[in-house]
């Protein structure tokens, strides 16, 4: 007879109650999450199941799951349901006959063939078929079976939360697909991150660099890194200043559409640009960090972060300006803008809860375009829609923000900070506000984060250059 499985209790069956020819069954359908769960655990990460570009070339043509993904299956079913807890594995055969894949529902069964009452153990022959009755595994199970009866409220998995920075990378390159590379000045890249980010970015289509700086030193750099500079343009000059000075030069000339951070710091190159009044614009220069984050639903953005200590209200005005434009750049229709606080009604005592309902009341004016704002909004109620309910607030932008608008650099900096190290997310920062993108990387950002900073500035560049179209590159 085949056994009911029952869904809030696990009772086991004991080797006095096992019969032959009882079985039980369950039954699963696989997902790209189980295939990329597996992996993870496991650390089988073969192409075969996670490329689904390098499948396609294989035996099978496309994607398979792992074939203990299957086996896995049958341990579930036998310890947990059929003999269930207390069961213990003495030995297992399987054979594998066909591929499993993605929209597979698999039927597991087990049969009872055999028990030796000396050492209570059973043999079960283990069949797994496929929704169009096609047995893709099978093999023979023997367990020591429980004697002892067991019942006890079903206990639930720990849920695995899967992030795969590598393929929200790979999604984010299509956003540049086609747009041509643009000339970028590498400013001072005198480190091994800053050097190899610049060749990794050009390596992608995205930039043609111009390294600028200590030409003696970038070589050596480049020759102890096994970077190839090889039709690199370089102009040399003795240090980070002249460097900075040189960059801002050259986009003032239109001779390059982008400029890069290398290893120098943040404010000497944004002076540098400050000093050519050709490229400002009459807005505030302000720094957008973009967040991949696991546990959201989509890319965040995060100003500013990185540039601004402690922004008038004015200069926010500007700030969110920066961030609702370049969120429209990257496919945002109507970003939703979430202005924070410690607190989400206005307080007197809290000036940043002040300048939150000053914004808001100015976007209604028409004096910020472009987005949808709400503020002021804590951090919880501003991602989390759960959490905005919890607290009654009614709101569009609540739990569903695309721009988190900061109050200060200092709590900024932290946030972003935080979802990096603790949270697991991945980011790409742009300094926003002049006349070209300045693509901002920290000594810490690894490869991707430069590369991904990279084609943030070549979409805000060709946004740019919409909007100029007699500008020379």
């Amino acid at each position: 007879m085949n056994l009911p499985l029952d869904t809030d209790l696990v009772e086991n069956v004991t080797f006095d109650e096992i019969t032959l020819g009882q079985s039980a069954r369950l039954l699963r359908t696989l997902t790209l999450a189980d295939i990329q769960a597996f992996a993870a655990v496991s650390g089988d990460t073969n192409p075969a199941h996670l490329d689904a570009k390098y499948a396609n070339d294989t035996l099978f043509h496309g994607v398979i799951a792992h074939g203990m993904w299957g086996g896995a299956l049958i341990s579930a079913l036998l310890g947990t349901h059929f003999p269930g807890p207390g069961t213990i594995y003495l030995d297992q055969v399987l054979h594998f006959t066909r591929p499993v894949r993605i929209g597979d529902t698999l039927t597991v069964t087990a049969t009872v063939v055999s028990k030796d009452d000396a050492k209570k153990s059973v043999e079960l022959d283990c069949q797994v078929v496929n929704q169009k009755g096609e047995r893709v595994l099978h093999g023979t199970a023997r367990v020591l079976a429980p004697t002892e009866k067991i019942r006890l409220a079903q206990i639930h998995a720990p849920q695995i939360q899967l992030f795969d920075p590598e393929a929200r990378f790979k999604e984010l390159l299509t956003l540049g697909a086609g747009l041509p590379a643009v000339r970028c000045a590498v400013v001072h890249p005198c480190d091994a991150g800053s050097l190899s980010g610049a060749i990794d970015s050009a390596r992608y289509g995205l930039i043609v660099p111009v390294l600028i700086g200590p030409e003696v030193r970038i070589r050596r750099l480049a020759e102890q890194s096994g970077i190839d500079l090889q039709g690199i343009d370089i102009i040399s000059v003795p240090h980070s200043h002249a460097a900075a000075e040189r960059a801002a030069e050259l986009a003032v000339k239109g001779d390059v559409a982008v400029i890069m951070k290398g290893s120098l710091h943040t404010d000497e190159l944004v002076h540098a640009v400050l000093l050519q009044r050709s490229l400002r614009t009459g807005r505030r220069m302000s720094h957008v960090f973009r967040f991949d984050i696991p546990l959201y639903s989509k890319p965040l953005l995060i100003t500013d972060a990185a540039l601004n200590i402690r922004p008038t209200l004015q200069e926010k005005v500007d700030i969110i300006q920066n961030a609702i434009d370049f969120a429209r750049v990257m496919g945002v229709r109507t970003p939703k803008v979430a202005i924070l606080s410690a607190v989400e009604t206005v307080n007197p005592n809290i000036p940043s809860t002040l300048d939150a309902a000053a914004l808001c009341k100015m976007a209604e004016r028409g004096q910020i375009k472009g987005g949808m704002l709400d503020g002021p909004l804590a951090f919880d109620n501003a991602i989390s829609a759960h959490a905005a309910q919890i607290k009654n607030i009614k709101s569009s932008v609540a739990g569903d923000a695309d721009i988190l608008a900061v109050p200060d650099l200092e709590s900024g900096n932290m946030l972003a900070k935080q979802l990096e190290y603790l949270a697991g997310a991945s980011g790409a920062g742009l300094v926003l506000g002049a006349r070209v993108p300045i693509a901002l990387t920290s000594r810490a950002d690894g490869p991707m984060n430069r590369v991904s900073s990279a084609l943030l500035a070549q979409l805000a560049a060709h946004n740019a250059r919409r909007d100029q179209p007699r500008q020379a590159w």
